[in-house]
C-alpha cells in the first residue's frame, strides 16, 4: 500500500489557501517529500504525518518556489530529533543549491546525502522499498519528473516448495528474495514464487512542457500528479512561453499514457478557482481531480 498527501497545489507563489506545491509518499511508515517550497513543514505539520519518518527528498528543480522551504525544514527535522541520515536527490547543481540554502542552516544533528541525478537523460536508483525514476522535462533550468514505483513479488507456490522437499522453516526466507544453502544445493526464490505481479506507481511532473517521453515515464501510473498552470485552452501560447502545461495537456498524458487518475496540481496565483474549468481536462480525461491542500489517498495492490 502507498499513501499520498499533496501537501500544496500553487505554483510561484503561496496564498492564504493555496500553498506551494509539494508532495508526500509514504509506504510501511517511510515518507518521501518531493519538492519544499516556503511554508511546506507548516503543510507536514497540518497533514498530522509528523517529520521524522521522512528519508528522502526529491526536488524537482531549483525555482524559489520548490526548494525555498528547505532550510527550515531541514532545521525543524533536526529539533524534532532526528539523527539518522537524510538523502536528498535532484539534478545538477544539487550540491551547489544545497551550499547556499544550508548557510542558515549550518548545524544540523544528521548527515545529508546529496544524490545529483542526470539531467541529460533517464535514470532510476533503488531507495528502501522505492524504485526511484527520473525524467529530464522542457523548463527553463533543469528540471527532472519522477517516478516512485513499489515493485511486487510472485506468489509463494507451496507446491513446488514441497516437490523440491523445501523444509518450511526455509520458505519466509526465500519468499523475502534470499536463497539458502540446503541438503548440498542452493535454493533460489524464483524456484518457489510465481511471476512478479502488478505493483504501485506514482508519476509527478510539474514545471514542463509536455514531452512524448513523460508518456512514456508514467505509462501505467496508478496515480499521476502533473501541472496545470493554466486552465484555459486559450492560455497555451503563453503555457509554451513560459515552459508550463494547461489541463487539457496535463489530460492528454493521462490518457495517452493510460494512467488509473489525474491530479492536476501546481495552478497559478490568477487560476482563482480552478475547478470552473476541470471540465477542459475532462472532456479528455474523465478521471481528473484538482488538486487541493492536503488531499490525501491510499493506493493499494491488487488482489
Amino acid at each position: 500500500m502507498l499513501e499520498v498527501c499533496l501537501l500544496g497545489c500553487g505554483g510561484m507563489a503561496p496564498l492564504p489557501d493555496r500553498h506551494l506545491s509539494s508532495l508526500l509518499i509514504r509506504e510501511n511508515g517511510k515518507m518521501i517529500l518531493v519538492d519544499c517550497g516556503e511554508g511546506t513543514q507548516v503543510s507536514i505539520k497540518k497533514a498530522g504525518w509528523g517529520f521524522k519518518s521522512i528519508d528522502a527528498i526529491c526536488l524537482t528543480h531549483y525555482h524559489a518556489d520548490h526548494v525555498a522551504g528547505l532550510p527550515g525544514f531541514l532545521l525543524t527535522l533536526g529539533n524534532s530529533g532526528r539523527t539518522e541520515p537524510l538523502t536528498i536527490f535532484g539534478p545538477p547543481p544539487l550540491a551547489y543549491v544545497l551550499s547556499a540554502l544550508t548557510v542558515i542552516a549550518p548545524e544540523l544533528p544528521y548527515e545529508i546525502h546529496i544524490s545529483e541525478l542526470s539531467s541529460e537523460k533517464e535514470s532510476s536508483i533503488e531507495h528502501g522499498a522505492f524504485l526511484i525514476g527520473s525524467l529530464p522535462m522542457v523548463h527553463a533550468i533543469p528540471c527532472l519528473a519522477y517516478r516512485f514505483e513499489i515493485k511486487r513479488s510472485g506468489k509463494f507456490q507451496k507446491e513446488r516448495a514441497e516437490e523440491q522437499k523445501i523444509p518450511k522453516e526455509f520458505w519466509s526466507i526465500l519468499q523475502k528474495g534470499n536463497e539458502i544453502e540446503y541438503d548440498g544445493r542452493m535454493i533460489s526464490p524464483n524456484m518457489v514464487m510465481g511471476p512478479p505481479r502488478k505493483g504501485l506507481k506514482i508519476t509527478y511532473c510539474t514545471d514542463s512542457r509536455p514531452t512524448e517521453e513523460l508518456i512514456q515515464f508514467s505509462v501505467e501510473s496508478d496515480l499521476l500528479v502533473c501541472e496545470g498552470m493554466y486552465g484555459e485552452n486559450e492560455m497555451r501560447e503563453k503555457a509554451i512561453a513560459r515552459q508550463h502545461m494547461i489541463f487539457s495537456e496535463a489530460a492528454e498524458i493521462a490518457a495517452r499514457g493510460n494512467s488509473q487518475e489525474l491530479w492536476l496540481t501546481h495552478f497559478s496565483p490568477s487560476l482563482k478557482d480552478p475547478e470552473t474549468l476541470l471540465c477542459n481536462a475532462q472532456s479528455i480525461f474523465l478521471r481528473t481531480v484538482i488538486g487541493k491542500d492536503l488531499m490525501k489517498d491510499r493506493l493499494s495492490f491488487d488482489d
